[in-house]
């Protein structure tokens, strides 16, 4: 049975929802790691980060990207989150919201998702921040993804950013939107994107992540909230093709 994606206008076959909404995507997740952490671009730009700091990471605990970024962005977030929670609650016992609460059930399991499958993640990686790193006044050598660490070193726990994920994870509003108020969908990506860029740059200038840390976590966050919208679809019984139509209904007088 073809599925009923919300929002997706009848003339849009699911092979072309999928190949702007997945493979792109994919293509570009691929082209970002590889220039990013196979062709040294994270090192690129973090040593420049570094250098215009003065040789150190001189906002790390800063109060703008420590306190005002990091530790109220992330309080406004889970308070966003709650109150979609609240939002849910109150359309379940109101007849005339019925419409959004599919919707607000799809926005608040795709934002929780993406934040705990980064933050498990970050548990196997086993990937060090940049801070850590002697290449930036730590004390660890750098290891990849696939290298061996040495017995006995702390695991690395950096890998995707997971503060970023508070903002990547509201890239759901895309598909949120796109089942209640379409011409709204760019907006709700907007803000996803706009938020995860400011946790995001505010941790890389910190020394907390490398640039592709972060270009994981919004792949993460927006394959998600893609896999989630269409497992939530609908599904339509194929209608019958005219001939049997007209069988059916002789049959029936």
């Amino acid at each position: 049975m073809p599925l009923v994606l919300p929002g997706v206008p009848a003339g849009v076959s699911a092979r072309g929802f999928l190949l702007r909404h997945a493979l792109w995507p994919l293509l570009a997740l691929a082209a970002l790691s590889a220039l990013s952490m196979g062709l040294g671009a994270d090192f690129w730009l973090a040593d420049r980060l570094y250098a215009l700091q003065g040789g150190h990471w001189a906002l790390q605990n800063a109060y703008l990207t420590e306190h005002v970024i990091h530790r109220f962005g992330r309080d406004v977030s889970t308070a966003a989150w709650l109150g979609v929670f609240v939002f849910w609650l109150f359309a379940r016992s109101r007849p005339a919201l019925a419409e959004w609460r599919r919707p607000l059930a799809y926005l608040l399991l795709a934002t929780l998702l993406a934040v705990s499958l980064v933050s498990g993640l970050k548990s196997l990686t086993n990937m060090d921040c940049p801070w850590d790193l002697s290449r930036y006044g730590g004390d660890v050598a750098f290891y990849g993804l696939f290298d061996a660490r040495p017995p006995g070193l702390d695991r690395g726990v950096c890998f995707p950013a997971g503060h970023a994920s508070g903002g990547y994870a509201w890239v759901a509003l895309y598909f949120f939107f796109l089942q209640l108020r379409p011409r709204l969908r760019w907006r709700g990506l907007a803000v996803g994107l706009g938020v995860g860029l400011l946790f995001g740059i505010s941790q890389q200038l910190r020394g907390a992540h490398f640039f592709s840390h972060d270009v994981w976590t919004l792949a993460i966050s927006w394959f998600v909230a893609l896999a989630l919208y269409l497992a939530m679809a609908r599904r339509e019984a194929p209608k019958a093709a005219p001939a049997a139509q007209a069988a059916l209904q002789g049959a029936g007088r």
